[in-house]
């Protein structure tokens, strides 16, 4: 490799001359656990049962309670942004644990603000913790649907005549774009 490539691939994985240490392992169990959540979720829309998906939600959750206490937030310079999105997911799901969840909330804002994670990620969250405490949502992504799965409904929004305005600065799709594909259309 000629040498001015190497100086450029290396000023692309340096921040103020520390090198950033991608941990693989946990960037793997990030995966691995994104990828049972997403099958337990499946289970539970097929069978209507979800003991599984609480009982996969509730590992994860304690699992990633012991990798923020080690690490702090899992962001794109530690795990890649593959599992910077997974351990997102694994904080969105953690409904079982809403004063974690909140934790999870300011530690993902102070990444999304260092670069390290993604303003979307934050967006979700910011409403999933809004929407359990029983206040509004701000961006609009969260909906619920009846037992029986027959209605999807978006739960409440704050301001909804700028909801479009605050998802672009997100970079969220339009409302109503996200509403169609919400519901299959």
């Amino acid at each position: 490799m000629p040498e001015g490539a190497w100086v450029f691939c290396l000023s692309k994985v340096t921040n103020e001359g520390n090198l950033y240490t991608m941990n693989h392992d946990l960037a793997a169990e990030l995966h691995r656990r994104a990828e049972q959540d997403q099958a337990a979720r499946r289970l539970a829309a097929k069978t209507r049962d979800g003991r599984e998906m609480c009982r996969i939600d509730a590992e994860n959750t304690a699992w990633l309670k012991q990798v923020i206490t080690e690490y702090g937030w899992p962001g794109a310079a530690l795990v890649g942004a593959q599992g910077a999105e997974e351990a997102w997911l694994l904080a969105q799901h953690a409904d079982l644990a809403p004063a974690f969840q909140r934790q999870a909330l300011e530690l993902l804002k102070a990444a999304v603000a260092a670069g390290d994670a993604s303003p979307r990620q934050l967006a979700y969250l910011t409403d999933r913790v809004l929407v359990a405490a029983g206040e509004p949502q701000v961006y609009g992504t969260q909906y619920t649907d009846d037992p029986d799965g027959s209605n999807l409904r978006l739960q409440p929004v704050a301001d909804p005549d700028r909801l479009d305005e605050r998802r672009a600065a997100m970079g969220l799709e339009p409302a109503a774009d996200y509403d169609q594909r919400m519901r299959g259309h």
